[in-house]
Parts: C-alpha cells; sequence; structure tokens
C-alpha cells in the first residue's frame, strides 16, 4: 500500500494516450464522455446523462474544460433571479468559488449517495465501477461544494438522506479510497477524454507511482450563503 491508501504500481505504467471512439456527429462535440446521451429518467428527476455504450471503470467520463462557464459569487449575486435559478439548478463551485455551468450534457448529471463516477483532487471525473448501456451516470452532490442541505432520495442502499455543504470533508478519506484503484486502472482502458485532460505530467507521474493521488478535499471551497436575488426568494 501507499502512503495515500492506495495499492502499489504492480506493473510497468504506460503513458496515457487518446483512444478514438466512435465518430461523432457534426456538432456533438463534448467533454462528458462521448458513449453518453441525454435521456428522460422519470418525473422526479427530469433528465439524465446515459451511457450509450459499456463504459469500464478507470474511464475518464467528464473534463472541465474552457468552453465551461465560471461566474464569481459577485456575479451571481447580481444576477436576475431567473438567471440565479439557472445556477442553483445546474452549476457546481470550484475550489476557487467559483460556480461552473458546463456547456454540454455534464449540467445533467444527477446526484447518487453510491455514484458511478467520483473525482479525486483534479478536474475531471472517472468511472469508479463499470457502466453498462443504459445506465446513467451519477457523481456525488456532496463533493460540489453546496450552498445548503438538500434531502436526498436517491433510494441507494447507502443513502445519506440528507446531503451537506460539509460532505466533502468528512467522507473525503473513504471517497478517496473508493476512487484510488479505478485512477490506478486509467492507462488500462480507453481515455478519449485524455488530451482535455489538464496536469497531464503530473497525472502520469501519480500514475507512475512518483507522487500520491491528490485526494478530493483539494476541491473543498466553504461556500457562504448568498443573499436572495432582487426580486426572487430563497428556497
Amino acid at each position: 500500500m501507499l502512503s495515500d491508501g492506495t495499492r502499489a504500481c504492480q506493473h510497468e505504467p504506460r503513458v496515457l494516450a487518446h483512444h478514438p471512439s466512435e465518430p461523432k456527429k457534426k456538432g456533438e462535440q463534448r467533454m462528458l464522455h462521448p458513449h453518453t446521451e441525454l435521456q428522460f429518467i422519470n418525473e422526479q428527476i427530469g433528465y439524465g446523462a446515459v451511457a450509450t455504450h459499456f463504459i469500464p471503470r478507470g474511464t475518464v467520463t467528464w473534463v472541465r474544460d474552457d468552453f465551461d462557464q465560471a461566474f464569481s459569487a459577485a456575479q451571481v449575486e447580481h444576477m436576475a433571479p431567473l438567471y440565479r435559478d439557472i445556477v442553483e439548478k445546474y452549476c457546481f463551485v470550484d475550489a476557487r468559488g467559483d460556480f461552473i455551468l458546463c456547456w454540454d450534457l455534464a449540467r445533467y448529471i444527477n446526484h447518487s449517495c453510491d455514484p458511478s463516477c467520483r473525482s479525486a483532487g483534479y478536474d475531471f471525473e472517472l468511472a469508479v465501477r463499470d457502466i453498462h448501456p443504459g445506465e446513467e451516470l451519477t457523481d456525488d452532490y456532496g463533493s460540489l461544494n453546496l450552498e445548503y442541505d438538500f434531502r436526498c432520495a436517491c433510494t441507494s442502499a447507502i443513502c445519506r438522506e440528507t446531503i451537506h455543504p460539509d460532505d466533502l470533508l468528512k467522507y473525503a478519506e473513504q471517497w478517496d479510497q473508493v476512487v484510488a484503484e479505478p485512477f490506478r486502472l486509467m492507462p488500462t482502458v480507453a481515455q478519449p477524454l485524455w488530451p482535455l485532460v489538464k496536469d497531464r505530467v503530473i497525472l502520469e507521474a501519480v500514475l507512475a507511482c512518483h507522487r500520491p493521488i491528490a485526494s478530493c478535499r483539494q476541491n473543498y471551497y466553504a461556500l457562504p450563503a448568498l443573499s436572495p436575488a432582487q426580486g426572487g426568494v430563497r428556497r
């Protein structure tokens, strides 16, 4: 075991490379895994991102990219209620405290207390288990720096029932352990999003066991409650 709780490398790591997937249709470029599509889940949840092909454990499923929009807290506070509603529904908060609006289908990824995708301390998520065709890609909103608590109805056997803004700090060690082994599998599976991943030199060193996997705790930001939008009501 390594000092970060991950398994030691048992083979000589190879350099990660882009593995082309099936050709995308014109206008279909995305920074969510290409083997996904938007589907209606149910009346309670609405829409979600669903796998169209098998996505193996260790696959990078989402990468933050330069087309994603970033808004400061001050900008959000001065938005009209209509825009604030969009921010609250679709944005997550990064480690700098900016509200990030993904431009592609990634903004439709729903919450689960037992998600199929998680992140270490980097700007991408990977599959922590095999994702089969027709299965929804999910992540844990407790890792996204929430502004306030929300009640969860994910029906997972390990549902926490209430998701809190500080869940990332409370469960960081546990979530790091969940990510560790899939992270080490990254060089062994096709990675169509690898060219978009930032800090690839650092990640190659991590995969070569020259440095530890960054903890998801590095993504934490203590977000203060924003003031209500003018003419709006805080929910």
